[in-house]
């Protein structure tokens, strides 16, 4: 049996906009999310949107005691920006502070350690249409004051807070690739949001250090390992680009406290570098995270790029690299995506030799699966490949751990099947199968199965 450390915890990750869903008269505001759904409902996938999800906000006490049938000692959520200030700043939403208090109460009643985030994914729609949500500066005020009530609030109940969820998803399916509102296709306008959200993360972490000493903030980030196709110095050199860009991009001054100079050069010669000061700099440097979440589902292969771009053409991070499709790879098939387990022993061993060994949790990792119906026997999905995918990735993180690796935890994608952005329900990820009909809970096979890892820490 493969044991991982005695104060190693299991749980899961989720998100507000993805399992609360809004009922009449709850007092939130529109996120981009939602705003984008009322205007083109066409784009989420069989028209579901962010309305409904996982009704979480109704049923919230029925789910954490499901927490505990799963076997889950710790948990991470999200707060939603935009139950708690509808319009970005100013006027509370007394309804969404007492909610959450509730529910982070009831979770720390059953023994339970709470991760939350501050951010995922959900820029209040106010801000957005005020003023350009984040290119524009105003918006990190608004996020700073927002962290702020946040650590007041609910300090006595949270364990380990996180500033952003994969800060650099938004800059990409955002300002590139037409995924998340506001859908541009700007280069410029992607590393200035970036360069924003890392400095609105950057003064999350001293707000909380200053609200709450001794507290323990980080920040989430997708460390998926860039892998060349070959070692040839092109697609070598392909692979560096894809690693700043996808992860020192936010990875570097969060734990470190500095962008990578490579990545500052490269900006610079294409004229993309964002408005800065000194003192912005200096507060990037002297405000590090105390911790990192690491999600990881799947490698990046790249390869050098085979055409030049063509001089009218908007920039894009293909003109850098291109993604490589490997030979033989193994393949999860009812997503598409490839599997490739090392990927979480890289990951930390990276972290260890680059980054100080700085603490970390594997905050995500999981297997997304179309149509899931079909594979129910006797009332229950038998997902014994979801089972073989953590099996798989937590062999390597056991190995990681057995080789120094400062991984406190595994929390996998997701604890119920949750909506997926543009997605929707298409993939299911859950331990925990919705019915979206009814909304009734039914655990899956791999629901016990987790439990069992859980109680033995281990398998």
């Amino acid at each position: 049996m493969l044991k991982f450390p005695k104060d190693f915890v299991w749980g899961s990750s989720t998100s507000g906009p993805q399992t609360e869903g809004r009922v009449p008269g709850d007092g939130k505001g529109d996120n981009l999310w939602d705003y984008w759904y009322q205007v083109e409902p066409n784009r989420y996938y069989n028209g579901i949107g962010p309305d409904k999800t996982s009704t979480f906000y109704e049923n919230w006490e029925k789910d954490i005691e499901l927490l505990l049938e799963t076997g889950h000692t710790a948990f991470r959520t999200s707060i939603q920006w935009s139950r708690i200030f509808p319009q970005g700043r100013g006027e509370v939403n007394p309804q969404g502070v007492a909610f959450y208090r509730q529910v982070f109460e009831a979770i720390k009643a059953k023994g339970i350690r709470l991760l939350v985030n501050l951010y995922h994914f959900d820029l209040p729609f106010a801000l957005q249409e005020d003023g350009d949500g984040w290119e524009n500066k105003a918006t990190i005020k608004a996020y700073e004051d927002y962290a702020r009530f946040c650590f007041e609030t609910y300090g006595d109940l949270v364990d380990q807070w996180i500033t952003f969820n994969e800060p650099i998803v938004p800059v990409e399916f955002g300002y590139f690739y037409d995924a998340h509102y506001p859908h541009k296709v700007d280069a410029k306008a992607a590393v200035k949001v970036a360069y924003h959200t890392q400095l609105a993360s950057t003064l999350a972490v001293k707000a909380c250090h200053e609200v709450l000493p001794g507290s323990k903030i980080g920040i989430v980030l997708n460390l998926t390992p860039a892998y060349p196709r070959s070692q040839h110095p092109a697609d070598v050199k392909a692979a560096r680009i894809a690693d700043l860009f996808q992860a020192q991009s936010f990875l570097d001054p969060s734990v470190l406290g500095t962008y990578p100079e490579e990545l500052v050069e490269i900006l610079s010669e294409h004229d993309l570098l964002p408005e800065y000061t000194a003192e912005e700099l200096e507060l990037i440097r002297e405000n590090t995270v105390d911790f990192l979440g690491v999600n990881y589902y799947q490698p990046l292969r790249v390869m050098a790029p085979r055409f030049a771009k063509h001089p009218d053409s908007p920039l894009l991070p293909e003109h850098f690299y291109e993604s490589y499709v490997m030979p033989g790879r193994k393949i999860n098939p009812h997503r598409g995506w490839e599997i490739y387990e090392q990927g979480i022993y890289d990951i930390a061993q990276n972290i260890k030799e680059n980054y100080g060994n700085i603490e970390w949790m594997l905050t995500e990792n999981g297997m997304g699966v179309e149509g899931e119906d079909k594979f129910r026997e006797n009332g229950m999905i038998q997902d014994d490949y979801r089972i073989d995918f953590v099996k798989g990735h937590l062999r390597e993180l056991h190995r990681a751990i057995e080789d120094g690796a400062n991984c406190k935890g595994y929390l996998i994608w997701t604890f119920i099947d949750c909506w997926s952005w543009l997605n929707s329900y298409k993939n299911r990820y859950g331990l925990v199968e919705l019915d979206l009909e009814t909304q009734e809970r039914r655990l899956k096979k791999s629901g016990h199965w987790f439990k069992e890892l859980s109680d033995n820490n281990g398998f």
